[in-house]
C-alpha cells in the first residue's frame, strides 16, 4: 500500500523549497504527497521578496480536512511562518496523534531571508519540540533555538543536540552543511545513542531545498517502515544523488532546485 504523506509547510512558487519540494521528494520515493500550507511566499531562486503566513483557523481547518478522510502515516514539517501557527500545529498534533513526525525549523531561506517572525523559535522549543518524533536544524538554527554558539566542528554540533535533547527533544538531526570539514557529517543523538552520517561534499550551486528533501525523505521511508537510523541514511544517499544530479536544471540565476527525480528520469 502506497503510505499518504502529510507536508505542513509554506509554499515556494519557483518550486525549489517548500512544500513544492517536500512533495516531490514523497512522489520520488514511492509516497502519496498531501499539503497543509502555513503561508504563500513571493520568492524565486534569489531570495524571498514577501511572506504571506496562513490564518491559523484556516491552517487548522486544512490538517483537519486531511485527518478526517485519510490515513496520514508521517507527517513533515517546514517552514510554519510565525509563533500563532507554531501554537496551532502543536494543538493538532496532540489531537491527532500521528505516527511520525519530523520537524525541519525553517527559520531562514537558503538566501539568509527571515522566514520565522517574531518569536517562533522560542515556541518551536517550548510548544513543538516535545511532539515531534525528530527534528532536523542546521548547524545555525541550532544555535538561534538554544542560545549556543554555532558549531564549527563535530564537537560543537554535539553540544547544539544535546541542548535540544535537554530541552524535551525525543531526537535530533544536526545537518552538516554549514559546519566545516572534510565530510558533510549529519548527527544525530536519540534514546538510542549516537551516530554520524557522512557524505562527500557536492559541489552544486543547486541546493535550493536541500533540508526540505532530506526532512521529507527521512520521512517517507520511516512510512515505508524502515528505523530512524535506515530512514537518515537511505535519505543521506537520496539526497547525495538529488544533488550530483541537479546541474541539468538551470532555474533562475541563483541556487536553483534538485533533481528530486533523479532515479527516474534517464540523463543523456
Amino acid at each position: 500500500m502506497v503510505p499518504n504523506l502529510l507536508s505542513i509547510a509554506g509554499s515556494d512558487p519557483s518550486g525549489g523549497a517548500g512544500v513544492q519540494a517536500d512533495l516531490k521528494t514523497f512522489a520520488a520515493l514511492g509516497c502519496h504527497g498531501m499539503a497543509a500550507i502555513t503561508a504563500l511566499t513571493a520568492q524565486n531562486s534569489l531570495g524571498v521578496r514577501a511572506i504571506h503566513p496562513t490564518p491559523p483557523d484556516f491552517l487548522a481547518a486544512q490538517i483537519d480536512a486531511l485527518f478526517d478522510d485519510i490515513n496520514v502515516a508521517a507527517v513533515k514539517i517546514g517552514m510554519i511562518g510565525n509563533a500563532d501557527n507554531a501554537r496551532l500545529i502543536a494543538a493538532r498534533l496532540k489531537a491527532r496523534r500521528p505516527a511520525f513526525v519530523v520537524l525541519d525549523p525553517v527559520l531562514a531561506a537558503s538566501s539568509g531571508d527571515d522566514l520565522g517572525g517574531a518569536g517562533l523559535a522560542r515556541e518551536i522549543m517550548s510548544t513543538l519540540l516535545p511532539l515531534v518524533d525528530l527534528i532536523t536544524p542546521n548547524a545555525p538554527e541550532a544555535a538561534r533555538m538554544t542560545g549556543l554558539p554555532e558549531a564549527t566542528d563535530i564537537d560543537g554540533a554535539r553540544r547544539l543536540a544535546r541542548a535540544l535533547i535537554d530541552a524535551g527533544a525525543r531526537a535530533v538531526l544536526v545537518k552538516g552543511g554549514h559546519v566545516p570539514g572534510e565530510m558533510a557529517r549529519d548527527l544525530l543523538i536519540d534514546s538510542g545513542g549516537e551516530a554520524i552520517f557522512a557524505a562527500p561534499w557536492i559541489e552544486t550551486r543547486n541546493t535550493h531545498g536541500t533540508g526540505c528533501a532530506l526532512s521529507s525523505a527521512i520521512a517517507a521511508r520511516v512510512a515505508h517502515g524502515d528505523t530512524l537510523v535506515e530512514a537518515i541514511r537511505a535519505a543521506k544517499d537520496y539526497l547525495s544523488g538529488a544533488l550530483a544530479n541537479s546541474d541539468d536544471f538551470h532555474v533562475g540565476a541563483g541556487a536553483g532546485p534538485l533533481n528530486h527525480f533523479w532515479r527516474l528520469w534517464p540523463r543523456d
